[in-house]
């Protein structure tokens, strides 16, 4: 396990599922996004390795762990053992499960205090938009806001434009218009950001600290809560409007 590749290179990806009951939410895109991940990095994928017999042994491990209610599931994926030269190309997964309790699925009563993490720059290139096992900008984002007495951090770019959070996409909302970064921008390619911009007029862009500084109101996605409105960043104060409708509408559809 310690010379597999992933710990050592972070030659990996994962993915992080949402489960209530027997459903797997989101379950079309979170495959989706992870069989492509796993071609983009040129994973040799066994032909058992399909959509339906991961959700089948995800399913069997929450049961044995009876974690049938809600639950937080993370299915990891590395290469074989050796060096960056060898060509051990075994696929190797991991599944993991853990209760989560049924206020996760709430819009956050207090709103987010957040700011920018400023020690990294995210790339911009083809593997920026995929869930790496090389996820250090991140660990030190949530590391810096925590120690900070943050709940968020913005991430920024090579070029100093907002990418996304450390575990969520970032909305941004003025005069109406809900605009959030283009995947051109480095933004992890979001499963609950596809299934938002589906479904509301969402002009994909690129904006600054600036924006960030100009806009009514900014909000976080991810799979496992929907929707975290941001109540301040900096001196700039949020409303939610927005959200709080979004979200209603999130568990009247996805999660009822």
């Amino acid at each position: 396990m310690v010379d597999n590749k992933s710990y050592r290179y972070g030659d990996g990806l994962f993915e992080t599922m949402k489960i209530t009951g027997k459903n797997i939410s989101l379950e079309e895109y979170l495959f989706e996004r992870f069989f492509s991940g796993l071609k983009q990095m040129r994973f040799e994928i066994p032909a058992f390795l399909t959509a339906g017999y991961l959700k089948k042994q995800i399913l069997l491990l929450c049961e044995k762990n009876k974690s049938d209610i809600l639950t937080r599931v993370r299915l990891s994926v590395f290469r074989g053992n050796g060096g960056i030269y060898e060509e051990n190309n075994d696929l190797q997964f991991i599944i993991e499960c853990w209760p989560v309790n049924e206020s996760i699925n709430e819009l956050n009563e207090n709103g987010f205090v957040i700011d920018v993490f400023p020690d990294a720059r995210k790339s911009c290139d083809s593997f920026s938009n995929i869930k790496s096992a090389n996820y250090l900008p991140y660990v030190m984002a949530a590391r810096y806001a925590k120690e900070n007495k943050l709940n968020e951090c913005l991430v920024l770019n090579m070029y100093d434009r907002i990418a996304d959070g450390t575990t969520a996409n970032i909305f941004l909302v003025r005069n109406e218009e809900i605009m959030t970064p283009t995947h051109s921008e480095g933004c992890v390619n979001g499963v609950m950001r596809r299934w938002l911009m589906e479904r509301y007029k969402v002009k994909e862009t690129f904006f600054s600290i600036d924006d960030v500084l100009t806009a009514d109101e900014l909000f976080f996605t991810n799979a496992m809560y929907g929707i975290r409105w941001v109540k301040q960043f900096r001196d700039k104060m949020y409303s939610n409007l927005k959200a709080s409708k979004m979200h209603e509408e999130l568990l009247n559809e996805l999660w009822k």
